[in-house]
């Protein structure tokens, strides 16, 4: 039950990070009209610049203010209509929908919300619903789990201990996180796997972006060692069968995370 690294979704999101985590990581997004005027939109909506229940300009001001064709603003909006984000009707027009019929597992609806310069709610709503989902998850995994699964967490601890850089860093917790919940034994909590996944690669693709503007450095190796001690305390309890003490162990890992992203960003707004 192993993770060999090779699923698609894992490499898709290796390389994402990799690539937001070097400067103009997101220009090859702008090379596609459509894909453009999906990102310039969605964010505009998510930011609040166009507010649930409000109507967006017509098609003719948007062709005008985007420079595109009228079939490049038609696609636009029927992929921001697929993520939940506006409804479109005859005789009427578009209006934006109410945030909570927005789709929150979309890879850009997260990163849409990484990407404003408070995003605090969302970050309390995504650790809410991680401190649900994980925790019930390495206690399942703790009654599932062979001796070659805990060798693999046990290897992913390694990697976070050895990582060089935040991207490695967030790439090795990608990669543990994800496990858990496959070792879980539970489909539904294996099926959250990709979505609790896409929440995480969404965020940390943001502070990659962020880091990036200043430099990655090197990171000594006990900046993070508490936070891989707390990794291998929920190893430590899967592999004794200690169901509680898993929970408790991944519940710590989640709040710990938390807490000091959400004490980097304070750091980040005071200094900027």
């Amino acid at each position: 039950m192993g993770n060999d690294g090779t699923h698609p979704a894992g490499e898709r999101i290796r390389r994402a990070i990799m690539n937001l985590a070097t400067a103009g990581g997101l220009s090859d997004r702008a090379s596609n009209h459509t894909a453009f005027v999906v990102d310039r939109l969605g964010l505009s909506i998510v930011s609040g610049e166009y507010p649930e229940r409000t109507m967006i300009p017509l098609d003719p001001d948007l062709e005008e203010l985007f420079g595109v064709s009228r079939t490049v603003i038609r696609e636009a909006k029927k992929t921001l209509i697929a993520k939940g984000l506006l409804v479109s009707k005859a005789k009427v027009g578009t209006r934006v929908c109410p945030a909570a019929e927005w789709n929150m597992f979309d890879p850009d609806v997260l990163r849409w919300h990484t990407m404003q310069r408070r995003p605090d709610k969302f970050l309390a709503e995504m650790f809410e619903m991680r401190l649900i989902v994980e925790p019930a998850a390495a206690a399942s995994a703790a009654g599932h789990a062979g001796r070659g699964d805990c060798v693999a967490l046990s290897r992913h601890c390694d990697a976070l201990e050895e990582a060089a850089t935040r991207a490695e860093f967030a790439i090795a917790d990608l990669e543990f996180h994800k496990l858990i919940l496959h070792l879980s034994g539970n489909r539904f909590l294996q099926s959250l796997g990709d979505l609790v996944q896409t929440a995480l690669y969404s965020l940390l693709a943001s502070e990659a972006e962020a880091v990036s503007r200043t430099g990655d450095a090197p990171r000594s190796a006990r900046d993070f060692a508490e936070v891989v001690a707390r990794h291998r305390e929920v190893v430590q309890a899967i592999e004794a069968g200690d169901a509680e003490a898993a929970r408790r162990a991944m519940a710590a890992v989640l709040e710990g995370a938390r807490d000091e992203l959400l004490r980097s960003r304070g750091q980040r707004g005071a200094g900027g």
